[in-house]
């Protein structure tokens, strides 16, 4: 028996809240934060100031954002216990495993963890960003047998987590290349992970439980993981030495999906994709490594001269990561690296008027009234 209610699969089309955070037309292949459209503010912004814009809802003034990047600098910090509890944990584990349960530690050691007022998840928000950069490039120095880096309190967020990453003061390139990648990837409106952020914080729990259900999403391969797929079909073109177009018209052959095309919004090119296309592209001529370009761009043309499809944000992040000396599995974590900017901004938009999220169900079950069976009579 059906009610009355029709629920679109994925909820695909529904409209379940309001927001002044992020702005998007999948039409026109439109992204803005707080109404700048995203080409502005790669072009023009850092990651810091795109944390205040999504927070505060303005730009910042000089002193506004020299005050935030002190902050985020006073924040690098972790409890000794959070790097001992990484090095507990078994070298198989992958970093959003570890990332997703260490978002949950650091709660422990927030001086602010009981207070769910604006003011207070503000200081949370500013914490997480710097905490899980923190986190993520620890981790992988830690499986790896290497020392942890101690961040440079001179250097920019995007510089710092290169530093922490790598051991070695990035280039100038490098630096801007992660800066526009952070800004491209900090929100994305009512996205899997942001909803379920936006779920956890409307049953007023804390913000450190919502970013956890958020890491938890986006560790779905469905959600995260896309730009790691692509970077997989790269590694196997570049062994079997193939012609990247005749290897992915036998995945096609072959019915299998191409990782990094379409989009369940943008109807148009994706248009962080076209930063990241130029950030690839340039990168691999810095870097004396322009191969991964090559074949990311091959594939491009080819798939949407045959199947009509785009490449979206995952496509060109893949090759841009490698060429930053990010490892494959390391994708999806610096994603919550960006993205954790806009997951806070929706918690603390979700908390200033609040309700519980409880949507309903389409009941497709058997007919009601149907009647109890007593046990000796089935």
């Amino acid at each position: 028996m059906s009610t009355t209610m029709h629920a679109p699969k994925g909820l695909e089309g529904v409209v379940a809240t309001t927001s002044s955070i992020c702005y998007i037309d999948g039409e026109q292949g439109v992204l803005a934060y707080r109404g700048i459209d995203i080409h502005e503010l790669a072009e023009n912004s850092t990651f810091e100031e795109t944390c205040y814009l999504l927070w505060f809802g303005k730009l910042p003034s000089t002193g506004e954002l020299r005050e935030l990047r002190d902050r985020f600098a006073e924040e690098r910090r972790l409890d000794a216990s959070i790097y001992e509890r990484m090095r507990e944990v078994p070298k198989h584990v992958p970093p959003m495993d570890v990332l997703r349960t260490m978002v949950s530690t650091v709660s422990f050691f927030d001086p602010e963890e009981k207070s769910n007022e604006r003011e207070a998840n503000i200081h949370k928000a500013i914490r997480l960003t710097s905490q899980i950069a923190m986190i993520v490039a620890a981790y992988d120095r830690i499986r790896k047998g290497k020392p942890v880096v101690e961040p440079d309190r001179g250097l920019s967020h995007a510089a710092n987590f290169l530093l922490m990453l790598t051991g070695k003061r990035p280039s100038k390139t490098a630096e801007r290349a992660l800066d526009i990648a952070l800004i491209l990837h900090a929100d994305h409106e009512l996205n899997a992970s942001t909803f379920a952020a936006r779920v956890t914080a409307a049953t007023l729990s804390d913000m450190h439980s919502a970013i956890t259900s958020a890491v938890g999403c986006l560790k779905g391969p469905l959600h995260g993981g896309a730009n790691e797929a692509v970077f997989h079909i790269l590694q196997a073109i570049d062994r079997s030495r193939a012609n990247p177009v005749e290897y992915v018209k036998g995945m096609l052959a072959e019915k299998q999906k191409i990782p990094g095309f379409g989009h369940r919004v943008y109807h148009t090119e994706d248009p962080r994709a076209t930063h990241l296309r130029q950030m690839s592209r340039d990168l691999g001529a810095s870097n004396g490594e322009p191969k991964w370009y090559d074949y990311s761009h091959a594939i491009e043309e080819f798939v949407k001269a045959e199947k009509h499809l785009n490449a979206n944000v995952d496509f060109y992040s893949a090759s841009t990561y490698h060429t930053l000396g990010i490892d494959v599995d390391l994708f999806t974590p610096v994603f919550a690296v960006s993205r954790i900017g806009g997951w806070t901004a929706h918690v603390i938009e979700q908390l200033s008027d609040n309700r519980l999220i409880r949507p309903r169900a389409d009941y497709i079950g058997p007919t009601y009234p149907q009647h109890y069976v007593p046990i000796d009579r089935r």
